[in-house]
């Protein structure tokens, strides 16, 4: 076995793996014992994700302007992900039930879920710190721009974007700001809790993760889920290199930028596929053909932000 060979095999045992193995078990338990994949989502959604990102923020040495310009990557990442997909769908001549979907599967990736415990394991707390600010800006527009894709101009910016305080992540990033802004100390008796739920958060993430995918179906249009792959796998990512050096991110803050963008798609598109009736069956096959491939494509970006 060549050194490169290793290398590789020794980043997706030790970086890629573990959170497949996890996924494995959310897949058993939804398969073979029946559990309810609503339960354990709405927990992870509502008590974990913020206490996680909370944590992690309020720990961090993270200043305003890192904050703001790990945002902006984000915004940048979803836009230039966005123009490409339109411009591959035009020779693609969708139509605009299939077009909404063909947006939503490429510019919406699953950087909670799957994304953040990939950027741990594989870059450190640090970059976790980006990550998370990274994953609640894909939040924010998930609820936004994600809704506002999915209705296809059947509901109003302002209905999309009340669905921003249904969000609460954003709740624990607003309150980590606060804290920081004034230099506040939280009460053990407050912070204890919020730590213990933080630690549970990544594993049950993942878990959600397998049990999501045990509900996917294979593909029903090939080709053109294999576009929407390629666009989120391979032209997002490089398009997310180029944003990081034109923004001058670095270290850390570039791994965990370009690691959040090249992530799969989010399961969650699956769902406003189905609320907006939006080609359901077409964005579950992305869902799942971006997953299976992505310990593929994550290995060697791994490999190659390592020596970056």
């Amino acid at each position: 076995m060549t050194a490169t060979a290793r290398l590789l095999l020794g980043i997706f045992a030790s970086d890629i793996l573990p959170i497949f193995v996890i996924a494995g078990v959310g897949f058993l338990l939804a398969r073979y014992l029946a559990v309810q994949v609503q339960t354990l989502s709405r927990v992870t959604f509502h008590a974990l994700a913020p206490a996680l990102v909370f944590t992690v923020l309020t720990t961090s040495t993270l200043s305003g302007l890192e904050f703001g310009r790990m945002a902006a990557f984000y915004a940048l990442v979803a836009a230039s992900s966005g123009v490409m997909a339109r411009l591959a769908a035009i020779p693609l001549r969708l139509d605009r039930a299939s077009l909404s979907a063909f947006l939503l599967v490429v510019v919406c990736s699953n950087s909670g879920n799957y994304g953040l415990p990939v950027v741990l394991l594989a870059f450190g707390r640090e970059a976790l710190t980006f990550a998370s600010v990274y994953f609640v800006s894909s939040a924010i527009f998930s609820y936004t721009g994600g809704i506002l894709l999915a209705a296809s101009g059947r509901r109003s910016f302002g209905q999309a974007l009340a669905g921003v305080v249904r969000v609460p992540a954003v709740y624990g990033a607003v309150a980590a700001a606060i804290v920081l802004a004034f230099g506040l100390h939280v009460p053990d008796a407050i912070a204890r809790p919020i730590v213990m739920l933080s630690d549970a958060a990544l594993p049950l993430m993942v878990l959600v993760l397998g049990m999501q995918l045990e509900r996917v179906a294979w593909p029903a249009r090939p080709a053109l889920v294999v576009v929407a792959s390629l666009l989120s796998l391979v032209a997002t990512p490089l398009a997310a290199f180029g944003i990081a050096h034109l923004i001058g991110l670095n270290g850390p803050a570039m791994q965990a930028g370009v690691l959040q963008a090249s992530m799969p798609t989010a399961v969650i598109t699956t769902i406003l596929a189905l609320e907006f009736d939006v080609d359901a069956s077409f964005v579950t096959s992305v869902v799942c053909v971006t997953t299976l491939l992505s310990p593929l494509t994550l290995t060697l970006l791994i490999a190659y932000l390592q020596t970056a």
